[in-house]
């Protein structure tokens, strides 16, 4: 099963679980629980009513209390993760093959014609080809309530670059149903996500309105992932080894933020200096598989940024450096820093 990020899986037990990056282990898959079954649920399907789980505490909760055979300490990635063997999976959802059903099915729902009217504005904004977008999150399981949002994705280096260049064109045109986030959706959106990665909100507002990938469309929330295409992945499970090397925080500059569009993103670093935690060096890179880091600094911006670090291992070449990884605790975070040059 060739399974990435976007994608979603449904398990025997029926639970929908959504993928987590591009490399997995031989007949697993690294995905967390998305959507549970529960009979006091809100989202209801032919079969069941589930309800949604956020935060990555109370995905590990569930699990714990219900499928604790799921959580495995891997040691390529040294971090005790959600990996389901492909036996348990019934049902392998796919976005690209979502946003093909829709553009070929009759009697969409408002929501459904939004995503749809969505990716056909962008498609023809980006010049970019059908192939290369999707449709995820709760509309691709049919799990969608009247607050849902719509989650694009764009698929390929040149494709994702094209579309992102078009998100902000498209920001800017009054008929184009794309907006930004007013600052009051701003502060709505800040206490989301704050229950689970803490910052001020002076830090939140200063990068979150300048992401074109999030905003309203038509009325409705959108946050566009990009993820690059299996032919531009290299790497294969074991390739590179991870080794947990403690927790700090750091200051840096940027010196390269061209993959932080992506999903997993990632930051070249410079001037890197660890203000708590383990003097390592050298810390060469940041990296999150959350969509949230996003495109959080650019080249030239000085951050203050704290993570895991990791000692990363290239077992072909034997090289090594250390990296911040963001995502995992609340206590993660990057902001600018006020030494911005």
């Amino acid at each position: 099963m060739r399974a990435r990020e976007g994608d979603l899986i449904k398990t025997k037990s029926g639970v929908v679980f959504d993928v987590k990056g591009l490399v997995h282990p031989s007949g697993k898959v690294v995905a967390f629980p998305r959507f549970i079954p529960a009979p006091q649920g809100t989202r209801v399907t032919k079969d069941a009513t589930y309800e949604k789980v956020y935060s990555l505490g109370d995905r590990f909760k569930y699990l714990q209390e219900n499928h604790p055979d799921l959580i495995v300490f891997d040691p390529v990635f040294s971090e005790t993760m959600c990996e389901v063997p492909e036996i348990e999976i019934a049902e392998h959802y796919k976005p690209e093959e979502k946003l093909w059903s829709l553009r070929s099915a009759k009697g969409l729902t408002i929501l459904e014609g939004k995503a749809l009217h969505l990716a056909q504005t962008l498609k023809t904004e980006a010049d970019i080809p059908w192939s290369s977008i999707g449709i995820s999150g709760s509309i691709m399981a049919g799990l969608t309530t009247e607050k849902s949002d719509i989650d694009p994705l764009v698929y390929g280096v040149e494709n994702c670059r094209k579309a992102y260049e078009a998100l902000k064109r498209l920001r800017t045109k009054a008929d184009s149903g794309f907006k930004p986030y007013t600052r009051s959706e701003l502060q709505e959106l800040f206490d989301f996500r704050s229950k689970d990665t803490q910052m001020s909100f002076e830090d939140f507002e200063k990068v979150e309105n300048r992401k074109a990938f999030q905003g309203k469309f038509m009325g409705t929330d959108y946050f566009v992932r990009f993820v690059k295409d299996w032919s531009e992945i290299s790497e294969q499970y074991g390739d590179v080894c991870f080794k947990n090397s403690g927790y700090a925080k750091v200051t840096a500059k940027i010196a390269d933020s061209l993959d932080s569009l992506f999903t997993p993103c990632t930051y070249k670093l410079q001037d890197v200096l660890v203000a708590e935690g383990p003097k390592l060096a050298p810390i060469t890179e940041l990296v999150s598989f959350r969509g949230r880091f996003c495109e959080q600094a650019e080249n030239g911006e000085a951050i203050e940024a704290q993570g895991k670090v990791e000692l990363v291992t290239d077992k072909k070449t034997g090289n090594e450096h250390y990296r911040l990884i963001l995502g995992n605790k609340p206590s993660d975070y990057m902001v600018l820093s006020d030494s911005t040059s």
